[in-house]
């Protein structure tokens, strides 16, 4: 990795927009707060499966559904479900 795909975690913060533009464009950085790597800004892997649906409640609440709601079914699927 360049030297120039480290950045600093205020200038991150300051320019956070511009960051996200560029990974976008397939860039990558590393975010670096006294020197040290905290973490790593890059584009999600298309062929990579980043969520998995847990439980889909659409069939149910098809405009949304209450966050008490959700909690409490969340709850009962995972009592369900161990």
């Amino acid at each position: 990795m360049l030297m120039n795909d480290h950045v600093g975690l205020k200038k991150f913060r300051n320019s956070a927009h511009r960051y996200a533009s560029e990974v976008e464009q397939d860039k990558s950085f590393v975010v670096m707060r006294r020197a040290q790597p905290i973490f790593k800004i890059s584009s999600p892997d298309d062929s990579e499966e980043l969520w998995e649906t847990v439980v889909d409640f659409t069939k149910w609440y098809k405009n949304g559904i209450p966050a008490g709601v959700l909690l409490k079914k969340l709850r009962s699927f995972r009592d369900a479900h161990g």
